[in-house]
Parts: structure tokens; C-alpha cells; sequence
């Protein structure tokens, strides 16, 4: 049984401040984390969770992934823009050009995300998060695939993307050329195995496909590994118990380049 994914994990800042702005942006509820954090949950209980850890680090420079938002017409993405700037998000320059149509936006603790505008066909079968959009390598989107068990929905000019068989937000790598990683990612991907897995032959795995392992985890259950562009990644087995529930062209170049 392979491991899943149970939460996008941001090193916050603020974290119950940033919990309560991605809520209202996304209409989630708030939930206690598996450690006593904050997080905020989907509706579908098929889907990723958003956890918020502290962290005294300030963020700086951009981060390696950020969210695409959808919007389901014209209207909706001018109240989901509002709504944001109201919650505390602001307006950024990442050298968007002025034709394009998609919202860029900063959350209250700098990090970046869209807000695209009605009709991309890429993320037509998407959710509220039509995207984690990531920079990184046709390899690295290739590992996610095996690792997740989630199919490849593209696989074009060094550019990939994967989505869950049962559909929802997808995850896409904008190929070459990759910025040079430096220092711990501010979003980092948390797996969790179902109860009763193997955790240990689970992380032999993960190690087969690519990633490395940077420890040997605790008596919770958790392992801290690398995927093969060195982003940080958790891996955690049933030693700890987890709570709670649960118009552009095709090409998924990241937004905000």
C-alpha cells in the first residue's frame, strides 16, 4: 500500500493568521493538524488538507511552488481577487506580461499565488486549487507520478503534471530552466500511509524511485526525505495516530515565472 497525499505543508510565520486568510480565500474549514497545528480541509474528503507549521524564518525570495485558483467566470475572479485583498493578500510584479489574464497575488506571509481567469482549458477539470504549480524537472514530475500513483496528465517539452485518478487539484513541473534551490522550501508535500501499511518497505520505495532519505524519523512514525530536485518531503506511517478528515494555452508553465 503506497503512501498518500495528506497535506501541502507551509512554514508560516504567522500560521493561525495565514490559516484563517486561505479559509476565507478558499471557503475550508479550519482543523487542528496531526500535531496540534492549524490546517484548513477541504470539502472533499478525497482531498489534500493545508497545514501551517511555525517558523521563525522570513520568507525570501520566491518560492519553488505556488497555487492557481480557478474561477468560473469573469465575475468570480474579480470576488475571488477582492476577497483576497481584503483578507490581506496584495498585488505583486513576478514579470507577468499585461495581456495575460491571470491575477497575481501575495498571501499575508509573501507567498505567491494565482488567481486565474475563466476558460483555462488545463485546469477545466480541476478544483477551487486548480494547481500546485512547481518548478522543477521533467525527472521530478515523473517521480511524483510513481511515487503517488498518480497518472501523468502531461508530459510535453520537459513539462509534466499529474492529477489524482480521482480527479481535483493537479500538480505540474515547469521544466527547464529550474532556479537553483537555497535553503528549506517554504511548502514542502506531507504523505501519510493508511493504517496497517509498511512504512518502512513504503520509504524503501520512495528511495527506489529517487528520493533520499535525510534521517531516520522517531517513534511518530516520520521520515524526512528529499525528491530528486531536493525538495523537502515527510513521510509518515501509523505510529502516529492522524487526526482529523479528512483562456491560456494547454502548455502548464508555471504563472508566475
Amino acid at each position: 500500500m503506497t503512501s498518500h497525499l495528506f497535506a501541502i505543508c507551509f512554514h508560516a510565520t504567522g500560521p493561525a493568521g495565514l490559516a484563517r486568510f486561505w479559509a476565507g480565500v478558499l471557503g475550508w474549514e479550519l482543523a487542528e493538524g496531526p500535531e496540534g497545528d492549524i490546517a484548513v480541509v477541504a470539502p472533499d474528503p478525497t482531498g489534500f488538507r493545508i497545514r501551517f507549521l511555525p517558523s521563525r524564518e522570513p520568507k525570501v525570495g520566491q518560492n519553488r511552488a505556488h497555487f492557481d485558483l480557478t474561477s468560473s467566470s469573469p465575475e468570480d475572479q474579480r470576488q475571488t481577487v477582492a476577497r483576497a485583498l481584503e483578507l490581506g493578500a496584495k498585488h505583486i510584479d513576478v514579470g507577468q506580461l499585461p495581456e495575460e489574464g491571470h491575477a497575481v497575488l501575495a498571501d499575508p506571509d509573501g507567498n505567491e499565488f494565482c488567481v486565474i481567469d475563466a476558460g483555462n482549458e488545463f485546469l477545466a477539470d480541476t478544483d477551487r486549487i486548480g494547481a500546485l504549480a512547481c518548478d522543477g524537472t521533467q525527472r521530478v514530475g515523473h517521480f511524483w507520478s510513481e511515487a503517488l500513483r498518480w497518472p501523468l496528465v502531461w508530459d510535453q517539452d520537459q513539462e509534466t503534471a499529474i492529477q489524482s485518478p480521482n480527479g481535483g487539484t493537479k500538480i505540474t513541473w515547469g521544466g527547464p530552466p529550474v532556479a537553483p534551490k537555497t535553503g528549506t522550501n517554504r511548502l514542502y508535500f506531507e504523505l501519510a500511509l493508511p493504517t496497517g501499511a509498511d512504512w518502512d518497505a513504503e520509504v524503501e520505495r520512495l528511495v527506489s524511485l529517487g528520493a533520499t532519505r535525510t534521517d531516520t524519523g522517531g517513534d511518530d512514525g516520520r521520515v524526512l526525505m528529499l525528491d530528486p530536485d531536493g525538495n523537502e518531503f515527510s513521510v509518515r506511517g501509523t505510529r502516529q495516530r492522524l487526526k482529523g478528515s479528512r483562456r491560456a494555452a494547454p502548455a502548464i508553465r508555471s504563472c508566475a515565472p
